[in-house]
This record gives C-alpha cells, structure tokens and sequence, in this order.
C-alpha cells in the first residue's frame, strides 16, 4: 500500500515514514501543501496521512480541493492527523472527505491500527486476495499457498499483494518501483529482482510469477 504522510514537522515526518516503511508500507512524505500538490499530480497513493496545519497553506483546503481538481488524484483512503481536537475541528475534517481523524499527540501503535482498520473499510477486493491457490489477507498482514502459511517480509508481502491486485498483467520494473517501493527508490536498483527472487523460492514450485521476456513479469493463476 502506497501512502501520501503530508506533515510539516521535520522531527516527526521522518520518524513516521521510517515507522511505516518498516510496516511494509511505501510512503513519499511532503512537508507543505505545494509538495503534496506536485505527488498527488503524479501518483496514485491508496491512503494519504494529512496534517492540517501547514506552512503554505490549510490541509483541511487541500482535503476538499481532492474531490473537485481534476489535476489532483484522490487518494483512496484520507486520515487526518492533527492537534487541533476541537469538536468541530473534527467534524469538518470528516464533512470535508477524510475517512478518519487522528489527533496529536498518538502513538504510532494507534496509527498503524487505523491504517488497518482503513483497509479493511477498502473495497471488498481489497479486504481478501485470491488468485489461484494464493490467498493474501491484507489487514491481517498474512498469506497463504494451498492452505500453507507463507513466512514473507515486509517488502515480500507488499510484492505479492501488488501482483495479486493486477493477475495476468504483465507488471515492469517500474510499476513494481513505483507502487511497492517509494519515491526514494533508486530507478537502478537491483532490490526489485532480489525481492522478487526471495519471493519465488517462498511461493514454491510451480512458479506462479512468470517471466515476460524483456518486458516484466506476471503472476498467473495455477
């Protein structure tokens, strides 16, 4: 899952992206309305974690702005993270389109459960992933193959969920960079094809991702 953290304190950003990254999550973080203007103009996030209080400009603008400018892709998911703990506060961030609303200062246990809890409220498809004989459970963060528990890592995890989201298309290395890694990936990288040569030996034989000459790689249904 791909997610947009928008929050100006240059202590806290960070220490949230890294949290999250460790969670399997691929997180871009930008510190002003104009950063996150430019990411949401050019890419997809399934959640987007927004502070209110910015230094160009109001997040609670920006949240409804994301349903009206056509320039800007909504994000699929919206929690808002703030420390203004108003009632009404609240309330306008919700009629404004977030999906939920954390106040500062929480903890990052209580964070990482409303993402969760978020992606469950996803859509159905979502929720449970079958393809084949996998079978991916996102918020409960586990998989399987014909009944047997696969043991993945983050990255493996986030890999195979994004295959999963996409069965018989033919995914390159830059979709993969792109929707399971994070702006910070280096396009040269060879973590795409460690990742994915992990991925196989733990999904076992027959092989269900399968090579596309000098295209990519796809995962079929066995």
């Amino acid at each position: 899952m791909r997610i947009l953290l928008v929050e100006d304190d240059r202590d806290l950003g960070p220490v949230i992206a890294l949290g999250l990254r460790n969670e399997a999550y691929a997180v871009d973080l930008a510190a002003s309305v104009a950063e996150a203007e430019e990411l949401l103009c050019a890419n997809d996030f399934d959640v987007a974690c927004l502070d209110l209080g910015l230094p160009d400009g109001d997040g609670l603008e920006l949240l409804r702005r994301l349903g009206s400018d056509p320039h800007l892709r909504r994000p699929r998911r919206v929690l808002v993270l703030t420390a203004r703990d108003a009632v009404d506060d609240r309330v306008a961030g919700l009629d404004s389109g977030a999906d939920d609303y954390l106040v500062k200062p929480f903890s990052f246990a209580e964070l990482a459960a409303r993402l969760r809890a978020l992606a469950r409220r996803a859509d159905v498809r979502d929720a449970v992933l079958e393809v084949g004989d996998l079978r991916l459970d996102a918020a409960a963060h586990r998989a399987w193959r014909g009944g047997t528990a696969l043991e993945l890592t983050a990255r493996e995890f986030s890999m195979l969920r994004y295959f999963m989201h996409h069965p018989g298309e033919t995914l390159s290395t830059e979709d993969l960079l792109e929707h399971v890694w994070d702006a910070q990936a280096d396009p040269f990288t060879a973590s795409v094809r460690v990742i994915l040569s992990r991925l196989r030996r733990k999904l076992g034989e027959p092989g269900p991702i399968a090579t596309v000459t000098g295209v990519g790689y796809r995962l079929e249904a066995r």
